[in-house]
């Protein structure tokens, strides 16, 4: 796993979101972006995380930032997902794990003594350059933004 680290640059990525609409990095280009990886939709972890966000997210918005969420369900997964909670932010399907490789959050993980390789909770905060000023990689997921804010 080679995972992008504050003052990396960003290559430049298009992937589907829930609608099939094409969103790309340069859509945000002058803007500052949080994006989260999160393992599974409709998960209690990933749920409480994106639920956070949305719960904050006008705070956020008054903070300057942009959310996009990723994870590897297909479309329909994450269009019900965001439409049971009512996410205001786009959530990538990134089925082929375009954007998750780009920013290297595949890899070795363990569960209840299983080893597997997944994908890892990690939120990345983007200048409007491309550029990264903050990797979270202990996600707390009821308390997100506060550690985006901080």
């Amino acid at each position: 796993m080679n995972m992008l680290k504050v003052g990396d640059k960003v290559p430049e990525f298009s992937s589907k979101d829930q609608d099939g609409n094409t969103i790309n990095l340069s859509d945000y280009k002058g803007k500052r972006l949080a994006v989260f990886f999160y393992p599974r939709a409709n998960t209690p972890g990933c749920t409480a995380e994106a639920c956070n966000l949305r719960d904050n997210y006008e705070l956020l918005q008054e903070q300057g930032y942009e959310i996009l969420g990723v994870s590897e369900d297909s479309q329909k997964k994450q269009t019900n997902f965001r439409n049971k909670f009512n996410f205001q932010y786009p959530l990538l399907a990134d089925e082929d794990h375009t954007v998750i490789e780009t920013f290297g959050v595949w890899g070795p993980k363990k569960f209840m003594g299983r080893e597997y390789d997944g994908l890892h909770r990690t939120t990345f905060v983007i200048n409007g350059d491309g550029i990264i000023e903050k990797v979270i990689e202990k996600v707390k997921t009821k308390d997100h933004a506060a550690q985006l804010l901080s």
